[in-house]
């Protein structure tokens, strides 16, 4: 005796459920992908063009155990204030100070010295962050 064969001829029923699964998941693997890579474009964007104050911490002095001088250097377009945030640690990593400094003068690249109060003796000082005012 034969064993008779049990296949569907090909192509005769159109797509398995299988086939229409896989194309379903490579549509939508495909519309995340193309998302995903415009909101990092965005997100890049954004950051080289819409910001307009950005600021570099030179260097930060403990002058004593109540006191703080960090020196920034601020770019931003000529004419726009910005508000930069300045926070100070102390050595076992609580935050001792904390301030928003207006930068408002008019020039593009501004160097200034801040000074910042601690509740104690601070060891280190960073720039958080800077946004247009």
């Amino acid at each position: 005796m034969s064993a008779v064969d049990q296949q569907l001829p090909e192509g005769r029923y159109g797509r398995s459920a299988d086939e229409a699964a896989d194309r379903k998941l490579k549509v939508a693997g495909a519309v995340l992908g193309v998302l995903f890579l415009a909101l990092i474009g965005w997100f890049g964007w954004y950051h080289v063009v819409g910001s307009k104050v950005s600021a570099e911490m030179i260097k930060f002095d403990v002058v004593s155990d109540s006191e703080v001088q960090v020196h920034l250097e601020v770019r931003k377009d000529e004419g726009i204030a910005g508000v930069c945030t300045l926070r100070s640690r102390s050595e076992d990593g609580a935050e001792v100070a904390r301030k928003d400094v207006v930068v408002d003068d008019p020039a593009g690249r501004v160097d200034r010295v801040f000074s910042l109060r601690t509740t104690a003796r601070a060891t280190s000082a960073e720039l958080l962050g800077c946004t247009a005012r």
